[in-house]
């Protein structure tokens, strides 16, 4: 795709002026369609285990209820961009460069992320202040394909910029985490309890069952669980089988559907 000029220059002056976040979406939005192709956008910012805040999309209706409403509702939880945000790491990241080994043979990526129906998502990752981290994501529907490698070197270009604009345009999401939680607290925030702990919690998992499940549903093999947590694959196998009979269960699933159902309650 060829850079056009006039509205990728327009978009950046709209940055420079850019005083709140009333329109910070659409001035990416805009930069964005000046220099690459896709589909949409979604900007959704992060902290700790709480769920996330959708600061920006270009939804419709019906879309909007499976990337936004749906994935806030629990799903998120397994999703690697949320995990990589938790990690406070910055940069332009395809999603498969994060994705666990088995992401795209697991029950999440069948059951959740197979609806989206997306082709490749990437997204700019910018850590701000209070453990917080906005991703700015762009994707493209299958039949868009995947971004060249053209056109993922020149959002490469673009990353310090967009970081940059990111700190400028929302620049007090600590509040607005606050204020989904109640708000009004001061001094020292304590790390919330997620919706996955409760979900554990109810389940009568141990710590360890519960780390190894979670890794299982966001799509790490065995091996991959085990180089993770310093543990041998067949102690991995030990314990999913435990948790598989503790919940009357032998397949992954059923795991899923069961996680799910808790999260709603």
């Amino acid at each position: 795709m060829r850079v056009d000029f006039a509205p990728l220059f327009s978009a950046i002056t709209e940055m420079v002026d850019l005083q709140a976040a009333t329109d910070a979406g659409g001035v990416f939005l805009r930069m964005m369609q000046s220099v690459v192709r896709f589909d949409d956008v979604v900007v959704f910012a992060y902290r700790d285990k709480e769920r996330p805040l959708d600061l920006f999309s270009t939804f419709d209706a019906g879309d909007h209820e499976v990337f936004v409403s749906l994935y806030q509702a629990g799903p998120y939880l397994l999703d690697p961009f949320y995990h990589t945000a938790r990690q406070g790491r910055e940069g332009l990241f395809r999603m498969r460069e994060l994705a666990p080994d088995r992401f795209f043979s697991s029950e999440y990526f069948r059951s959740y992320y197979s609806q989206t129906r997306l082709s490749e998502e990437v997204g700019f990752f910018v850590p701000l202040d209070g453990g917080i981290t906005v991703v700015l994501s762009l994707m493209r529907r299958e039949g868009t394909g995947v971004f060249p490698a053209g056109e993922f070197a020149m959002l490469g270009y673009a990353q310090p910029l967009v970081s940059a604009f990111a700190r400028r345009a929302w620049p007090n999401l600590g509040a607005q985490f606050d204020g989904t939680l109640g708000g009004g607290a001061r001094g020292r925030r304590a790390e919330p309890a997620s919706a996955a702990d409760r979900v554990w919690r109810k389940l009568n998992l141990t710590e360890r069952e519960a780390g190894i499940i979670e890794l299982v549903l966001q799509g790490h093999s065995s091996e991959s669980i085990g180089l993770r947590l310093g543990i041998s694959t067949g102690t991995v196998k030990v314990h999913r089988r435990n948790v598989y009979r503790k919940l009357g269960i032998s397949s992954q699933i059923q795991l899923l559907s069961i996680y799910l159902q808790n999260l709603e309650r």
